[in-house]
């Protein structure tokens, strides 16, 4: 698997160190803890090889904190000494910022010196696409001789393994710009115009700036980000960054090589009867219901194949998007991008439609007199309303109507978007 690592004769050199789970619902980012550790690493004369990764693990992982992030990053061993140096940095720190008093925080630390094998490759994209046990990680870890380190239950050792050793294939950055202590759960205090600015200054380089002209790169978390910005190369993500104006100090900066908008999630399935809870798929079927609202304004329709039938919602958060599926008809061929939550719903990501069902209505029949005829009655034919004369055993007029759909892609907006769904710009570039 082709990726951004080194070959095999460097790994002499580099010591690869990831780690996860450090923050909470309530507070805190990994990616904050990665960048005051790069930050004394280099204060202490280490070399970094490279761009630190923000990996994104499985969005239905029901352990997940937020976007479900690990990070990870390469030391160059240019000295006597280094590694133990690093350990020490690198476990302080996460010991100081990470949020031990939340009970869902459980952080684990891989350190690692070695080639990135294949093994540990089909790991990682397995904790992106399914789900992945400690055990499976720990063992892992112990075949491949990392070294690991656990905080209360350690879960967090499941994403530092996989940020290590994940492949990227296709790859975005993300430049993150944090926000001072005192400002924690405070609004943040971007210049709007400077974003819209910068969006049109950069764009697709850069993308999910905006949505319907209001900014999408604040998040609304008490958490240390004030922003984050994403796009196809560092030179991008730098440029926009150089353009959005903060009315807020910003404490520091740093870009992440990411998974980030890849699709690397979804799966491909060969059929709805074999798809997991809590995993994530490229399904292709027929709509096999008419779409209904539901309590929440969330919408619903069945999509079947010749396995099985699922379930499908575009929920509320998706906005316009759900117009989309609300047009939807039975009959209809597409594929759905998305995944299995708790309750065994498959949330629409996005769709790619392949045919539309005809869709037809039936209008009574016109009179000769040009007026259309109404029901004279059960079994009674037809009457006209002008002129009174009757027809019987004519059937009804049949009439296309006009779908307010065509054939191709429709996604959910920027605010709604899933960290590692790929956007229809990115796709359309790639093509």
């Amino acid at each position: 698997m082709a990726d951004d690592h080194p070959g095999d004769a460097m790994y002499n050199n580099i010591l690869h160190v990831g780690f996860d789970d450090t923050d909470s619902s309530s507070g805190m980012c990994t990616t904050y803890v990665c960048a005051v550790v790069l930050e004394r690493l280099k204060a202490c004369g280490m070399t970094i090889r490279g761009e630190a990764r923000l990996i994104r693990l499985n969005p239905f992982a029901p352990y997940k904190t937020r976007g479900n992030g690990a990070v990870s990053f390469s030391v160059v061993l240019d000295g006597a000494g280094v590694v133990e140096r690093v350990k020490k940095i690198v476990l302080a720190t996460v010991e100081e910022y990470s949020q031990m008093d939340d009970p869902s925080t459980n952080p684990g630390v891989v350190f690692y010196h070695g080639p990135i094998t294949e093994d540990l490759q089909e790991y990682s994209l397995r904790t992106v696409q399914s789900m992945v046990t400690l055990e499976e990680a720990e063992k892992l870890a112990q075949k491949i001789e990392a070294e690991v380190f656990k905080y209360k239950n350690g879960r967090g050792v499941i994403g530092a393994l996989a940020a290590i050793g994940c492949p990227l294939i296709d790859k975005t950055y993300e430049l993150i710009a944090y926000r001072e202590v005192h400002n924690y759960g405070k609004v943040r205090r971007v210049n709007e115009d400077s974003v819209r600015l910068m969006d049109r200054a950069t764009y697709p380089s850069t993308f999910d700036n905006l949505y319907e002209d209001h900014i999408t790169i604040t998040p609304h978390t008490p958490c240390p980000v004030l922003y984050g910005i994403r796009g196809e190369s560092k030179e991008a993500v730098y440029r926009a960054h150089n353009l959005v104006k903060s009315e807020e100090p910003i404490e520091r900066f740093m870009v992440f090589l990411s998974n980030q908008h890849t699709d690397m999630h979804l799966q491909n399935t060969d059929g709805i009867a074999g798809m997991e809870q809590y995993q994530c798929y490229r399904v292709a079927g027929e709509v096999n219901s008419t779409p209904y609202v539901i309590e929440g304004g969330h919408v619903i329709f069945n999509l079947k194949d010749k396995s099985g039938e699922i379930e499908c919602a575009a929920y509320e958060p998706t906005k316009g998007f759900r117009d989309t599926v609300r047009g939807l008809a039975p009959g209809d061929d597409l594929i759905v991008y998305g995944g299995i939550g708790d309750k065994g719903t498959l949330n629409v990501e996005k769709i790619q439609i392949f045919h539309l069902e005809p869709q037809y209505r039936y209008l009574n029949p016109r009179c000769k007199c040009g007026k259309r005829m109404k029901s004279a009655g059960k079994d009674k034919g037809y009457k006209c309303p002008r002129c009174s004369d009757r027809i019987t055993d004519v059937p009804k007029e049949k009439m296309e109507v006009q779908r307010n759909l065509e054939k191709g892609y429709y996604e959910v907006p920027p605010s709604a978007r899933r960290h590692l769904s790929k956007p229809l710009i990115r796709i359309q570039r790639h093509k």
